[in-house]
């Protein structure tokens, strides 16, 4: 299986999980020049701008770096103007491995 299908199943079962705790999708794979952002969603007045990570063997978590939050956080801000939102929103992070799912919720720089 290559890197894009198991990447494509990987938000499926995101957005499953999100689903199941009452969010709503909005998008998938919102591209922008710099970048991607996997899944956004809705719950509760906020949209999660959402990198889903997923592996075996390794911490998927590792792979997201201060250089990809800066990305989505751009990302973020072009999608909140070009669809003229003014909402409260986040960034957050899937993990799936094997056997779990994990969603961390407002991940920041620091």
């Amino acid at each position: 299986m290559n890197t894009k299908t198991k990447g494509n199943l990987a938000e499926d079962k995101a957005c499953k999980y999100l689903i199941d705790k009452g969010f709503k999708i909005l998008n998938r794979n919102f591209y922008f020049k710099g970048g991607e952002i996997d899944i956004i969603a809705f719950k509760n007045h906020v949209i999660h701008f959402i990198e889903v990570k997923s592996g075996s063997g390794f911490e998927p978590i590792f792979n997201i770096t201060p250089a990809k939050i800066t990305r989505i956080i751009k990302g973020a801000n072009i999608y909140m103007q070009k669809n003229r939102l003014n909402k409260a929103f986040c960034i957050d992070a899937i993990i799936i491995k094997e056997t779990s799912i994990e969603h961390l919720e407002n991940l920041t720089l620091k």
